[in-house]
């Protein structure tokens, strides 16, 4: 059969490095004009960036780990990497945004006097160097958890720009200098928001979790809609990574020949792959439904009992 594994070309690493630097570079200026124009929001915009530069480059390591083969001490590769990769990104963005909070807080408290004109020219140059960076990083994010949290972390930095902006903007017609912590505020809640989305993506691959998108329901019915299927059991759905998906499942069938047993097996591979994206499936044809008959069986109560004959 064929396995759906992720392919991720040199051009991705090499685009996601060439985001780092860009984006380092730009971090040092706009570093600099925070500082100058006692301005808030263009440095969370500059911290933001920072560790848009530490996650592109954990990125680009875990991509470059992932492709190494498996081998017996790990038969799956390396391809969970990229999973943690996108727990560490996803952190880091919970904690810039606390941080965020909590000097917004302060400069709400006692608001600073912000130099608007460069708030918003370098908040336009940011906002450039911003979409380019995404423009980069976007092909290969659809697939890819850790991509993904890569390219959100630059997304977010977009919509910070266009914070600061529009803070700088509203400073320069009204003198309300509240609006620079303000806007930064808004920043982090949608940093945050981000972070929430991609941490729980991660959660979810880690606890091997049915992935979100595979209806069990439909799968079933695929399964009992092969000729000579009779029933299925202990069937589990899995992730390794975002679009590397797993199955097991034990096959009911009647006593049949070898060969029918392949040409059942050849079809539901073809079934799970096209129509749910699962490529690597494990499957177990038996004409014995299994002690409770039950569609998801208990592996804990299995693998006591199993224990319990062992003693």
């Amino acid at each position: 059969m064929s396995h759906s594994h992720d392919h991720h070309p040199g051009g991705l690493r090499w685009r996601m490095a060439l985001s780092a630097l860009i984006t380092f570079g730009f971090v040092v200026f706009e570093g600099f004009a925070g500082f100058y124009s006692n301005s808030l929001a263009l440095l969370t915009d500059a911290a933001h960036n920072l560790t848009d530069v530490l996650a592109l480059a954990l990125s680009w390591f875990a991509l470059r780990l992932a492709e190494q083969p498996p081998h017996a001490g790990k038969t799956f590769g390396y391809h969970r990497v990229g999973i943690l990769a996108a727990m560490v990104n996803s952190t880091t963005l919970a904690v810039i945004a606390l941080g965020i909070f909590y000097e917004a807080y302060h400069r709400l408290q006692s608001p600073s006097p912000v130099a608007a004109d460069i708030l918003a020219q370098v908040g336009a140059a940011a906002l450039a160097v911003n979409l380019l960076t995404a423009w980069l990083v976007h092909h290969g994010s659809e697939h890819d958890l850790n991509v993904r949290s890569a390219f959100i972390h630059l997304m977010g930095d977009v919509f910070s720009t266009l914070g600061a902006i529009a803070a700088g903007i509203g400073i320069w017609f009204t003198g309300w200098t509240w609006l620079d912590p303000a806007a930064s505020v808004l920043i982090g809640l949608l940093i945050l928001w981000n972070a929430w989305i991609i941490l729980g993506e991660t959660l979810d691959i880690l606890l091997e979790s049915t992935p979100r998108d595979i209806d069990m329901d439909a799968v079933v019915r695929d399964f009992l809609g092969v000729d000579g299927v009779m029933g299925i059991h202990d069937l589990h759905v899995w992730s390794i990574s975002r679009s590397l998906r797993m199955l097991s499942a034990h096959v009911v069938t009647a006593d049949i020949t070898i060969s029918e047993g392949a040409r059942i097996q050849r079809q539901l591979h073809e079934r799970l792959a096209h129509n749910h994206g699962i490529g690597h499936a494990t499957l177990q044809l038996e004409f014995e439904q299994c002690a409770s008959g039950a569609l998801y069986c208990d592996i804990a109560g299995r693998n006591r009992d199993a224990h319990g004959h062992h003693h």
